[in-house]
């Protein structure tokens, strides 16, 4: 016998043996699993182990015979992930006496010190049913409840008690309304590029939810019996259990590369799990489509069928639980109206008329009251939706149903994603169908490729809607007055469509444009409209955030490629709505400043009124005024600092820019001390902070480390020197909490920042800060691009990277060193992708070899 042995205390033994058990126990079933892939087995398994250990020491604690060990939740189900919770209930007879209560005790404690993440309850049968009809989530709990070990008559009594107190209504009614708050929390997609695979729409958590609404219920336990109560087919019986078999292998995996609980399929272990699943990367080069790609394609169509098979079940049970009078209004010879929602006048109208079934998707936009589709021509619809081919392409009936979907009065975007969760809308537009669940690997989107789509369209439509005038009222206005605006969700329906092709989606996405518009029968102007939308959807935003729009031949070169007012604003459009629809955070004030602007501007060319440097000076200037006279300044206010300005800050600033900066330096032009003001941004958005101080030549880097440490984003700097010497540059920052104390931050910024100037200490080298986890995953390479404007005067200096910070304070380290003079940067983050453009000049720049090496020097400081 050994010492240890000998000289053990009999807990510590058992603690050790059942530790022990339960580590090989693990080991051995995670080997399995490598080996054979079979995701129930291990769960099944993993259950099968702890229900043991827990058995042994349930009976090492020696409690009352009138006491149970209950497993709930996931481990109720007899199912057990591997960094899942052990959720269990001790069921007591009667209120615990001291004894009991320290045996209870000591058992907890034991089982914390195995390792098992126990989540545990101690209440008598009374308790539980008190604490059921006060919380859903205990209710629910309690609705998968397994005896793992002790008194079988006490947890039958249990079972007998809880069964007589469930209201199967009440519980339908809130686990709808907590799957639909849960549905909002992932903003009601399956598409999000990293999804949960237990909690978002279509995923683990939707399927656990149709069995406890058929438990409760008395309907069923289990796919195979929902199937043979008639509440579903045995195909769809058979659908349902594959997706939940692979959406369980998938969470298995997670665990497993995590090493913790973990159900989101974030992009660092996209790429591991496929893997892992023998998927490979294919392809090289634009054709290269990555292991992770074909992951989350097939995780995307598995949860599209989870959505679409759940609306039939979650129908086909409300309507047993809630059964009403069938009120059956005949709309023609193929539907019905049926208590609100649309019907099919037999099972087989699909097969028999397959125009019907866009005929259906027609009636609902052109009848809103209409609540929607019954289960019975839903299931219809997923199941005919073959009879979708070439052939049905090609009939002029179908083709007519499909514009008048387009073109309807409402109802639209229901439709759309109606069609798209049927998989009706990708057999009828082939290509789109290619593009259904596909990743989008650039940092901004934050939906697959189909659901940019859709969401674009969203955001179209809604500038239709008088309810939502007051989000965009200028969209909106601009709408209201556009002809055939429905030619707008043509465009953008195909503006990403040939996403993932190779090459340029934009010129690939063109033909399919064009080819739908000619089968459809639309005109050569119709056609030609769609067609440059989609060719030139990036084209306005890379004008508005990458080129000055104070240079009239960027306006004019603008306005003659889009031509007239029709394409212009159709563009404009197209491009707030594209923008808005990649991701929540790439959408901001700034962004819908520059391009009002340039549209402004640009309808003005079109209009005939030539942008006229001089022109446009002499209006801000009397716009200036005007907004001066308001102040009470004299009128000659203005004269001493505006003598001091060339045209090139008047058309970089807007009026109300300058009436604040001149109202700010009014009998300050020649002060010794460094003049910061701040105030909230006019676009809504951020602060501008104005700098007046006699120029340095690390003034910018200066500036940019002080923003740097205050965790500022900034979004524009006009960086302009007077005739006598001095800067006025004006920046726009961001940050969150400016909303929350801005009078507090307006003064601390300009008292931290004048006092900086001031001093003149010397420039702290910049911080590297870390990139981001995605910015990680997907890694850009960075790119410097130097070349002169057209007129030779300046350089424009474009730079992409990842985003991360101090980036701006260490390129404007580099221009410090190079004695480059900054003239303006336009600052665009996309994501955790920056572009950022910058107007330069210097002596040193016109030395070919002195601009690779500030290339070079550059592209040093962009790395992490």
């Amino acid at each position: 016998m050994s010492s240890i042995a000998m000289n053990s205390d009999p807990r510590e033994q058992l603690r050790s043996s059942l530790k022990l058990r339960l580590k090989s126990d693990r080991q051995l079933v995670i080997a399995t699993f490598r080996d054979d892939g079979k995701p129930e087995k291990l769960l099944r398994n993993l259950r099968q182990s702890v229900d043991n250990v827990l058995t042994h020491a349930w009976q090492a604690a020696s409690l009352p015979a009138q006491t149970a060990l209950v497993a709930v939740g996931g481990y109720g189900r007899g199912e057990l992930f591997p960094y899942s919770d052990v959720d269990v209930l001790i069921l007591l007879g009667q209120s615990p006496d001291e004894d009991t209560r320290h045996r209870l005790e000591e058992l907890v404690q034991l089982l914390w010190d195995l390792g098992l993440e126990i989540g545990s309850s101690i209440r008598t049968v009374e308790e539980c049913l008190a604490e059921s009809e006060a919380d859903i989530t205990v209710q629910t709990s309690l609705l998968e409840a397994r005896l793992v070990t002790g008194d079988a008559e006490l947890f039958a009594r249990l079972e007998r008690e809880y069964d007589a107190a469930m209201d199967p209504q009440a519980f339908f009614h809130a686990k709808t309304s907590e799957m639909r708050q849960r549905h909002a929390k992932y903003e009601d997609t399956a598409f999000s590029l990293e999804p949960n695979c237990k909690e978002s729409p279509g995923g683990l958590r939707d399927l656990q939810v149709i069995l406890w609404m058929a438990k409760a219920a008395g309907l069923a336990s289990s796919w195979r019996t929902l199937a043979t109560r008639g509440l579903i087919t045995q195909t769809e019986a058979r659908q349902l259990m594959e997706k939940e078999r692979a959406f369980k292998d998938i969470r298995v995996r997670l665990h497993l590369h995590a090493g913790r609980r973990e159900d989101r399929l974030v992009f660092d272990v996209q790429t591991a799990i496929a893997e892992s699943l023998g998927l490979q990367t294919t392809g090289t080069g634009v054709h290269m489509r990555r292991a992770s790609e074909y992951l989350m394609q097939r995780y995307y169509w598995a949860a599209k069928t989870v959505v679409q098979l759940n609306t039939i079940l979650l129908q086909n049970i409300e309507a047993m639980l809630f059964p009403q009078g069938c009120e059956t209004h005949p709309i023609n010879e193929r539907f019905n109206e049926v208590n609100g929602f649309i019907d099919i006048s037999s099972d087989d109208v699909f097969s028999r008329t397959p125009s019907a079934i866009l005929e259906i998707f027609v009636l609902m936009t052109e009848r809103p009251a209409l609540k929607g589709i019954t289960a019975r021509a839903t299931r219809a619809l997923w199941h005919e939706r073959f009879e979708i081919d070439a052939a049905f392409r090609a009939d002029p009936v179908n083709r007519a149903y499909f514009l008048r979907i387009l073109q309807a009065p409402s109802g639209i975007i229901h439709a759309l994603r109606r069609m798209n969760e049927l998989s009706i809308l990708g057999r009828y537009l082939p290509n789109f169908r290619k593009i259904v669940g596909q990743m989008q690997h650039d940092l901004f989107h934050v939906y697959t490729v189909d659901q940019h789509i859709l969401m674009v369209v969203r955001n179209m439509r809604r500038f239709t809607m008088t309810e939502h005038a007051h989000e965009y009222p200028y969209c909106s206005q601009l709408m209201a007055n556009y002809p055939q605006h429905w030619l707008l969700y043509v465009a953008a329906l195909f503006h990403d469509i040939a996403k993932g092709r190779g090459g340029d989606h934009s010129k690939l996405g063109v033909a399919d444009a064009v080819q739908f518009c000619q089968d459809h029968g639309m005109s050569t102007d119709e056609t030609e409209l769609v067609a440059f939308l989609v060719e030139q959807h990036l084209l306005m935003s890379t004008v508005a955030q990458k080129q000055d729009l104070s240079d009239p031949d960027v306006i004019a070169a603008f306005a003659k490629a889009v031509r007239d007012e029709r394409h212009l604003t159709g563009l404009y459009l197209l491009t707030v709505c594209d923008i808005r629809g990649t991701s929540p955070k790439v959408w901001n004030a700034w962004k819908a400043k520059l391009l009002e602007d340039l549209y402004k501007m640009t309808l003005r060319v079109l209009g005939g009124e030539p942008h006229s440097a001089d022109r446009e000076l002499k209006n801000r200037q009397q716009e200036a005024l005007a907004t001066l006279r308001l102040y009470g300044l004299p009128p000659s206010a203005h004269e001493a600092l505006w003598k001091q300005l060339d045209m090139a800050y008047f058309l970089r600033h807007d009026a109300s820019d300058i009436a604040w900066q001149t109202r700010a330096l009014y009998d300050r032009l020649d002060s010794v001390k460094p003049v910061v003001k701040c105030r909230l941004a006019p676009i809504g958005e951020g602060l501008q902070i104005a700098v007046y101080v006699q120029d340095q030549p690390d003034l910018f880097a200066r500036i940019c480390g002080y923003f740097d440490r205050k965790n500022f984003s900034i979004l524009d700097a006009k960086i302009h020197t007077t005739k006598h010497g001095y800067a006025l540059d004006t920046f726009l920052v961001t940050e969150q909490s400016f909303a929350k104390s801005y009078r507090d931050i307006i003064n601390l910024i300009e008292h931290e920042l004048c006092d900086l100037l001031l001093a003149q200490a010397p420039i702290q080298p910049p911080v590297r800060g870390r990139l981001s986890r995605l910015s990680r995953t997907f890694p850009i390479q960075p790119t410097v691009d130097l070349r002169p404007d057209e007129r030779g005067q300046y350089y424009l200096l474009s730079v992409t990277a990842n985003d991360r910070t101090g980036l701006l304070y260490s390129i404007a380290n580099v221009l410090t060193k190079y004695r480059v003079n900054l003239h303006t940067a336009k600052v665009m983050t996309l994501g955790e992708r920056v572009e950022d453009v910058f107007i330069v000049d210097g002596q040193s720049l016109s030395s070919a070899r002195t601009q690779i090496q500030l290339e070079t020097d550059l592209l040093e400081a962009l790395k992490v």
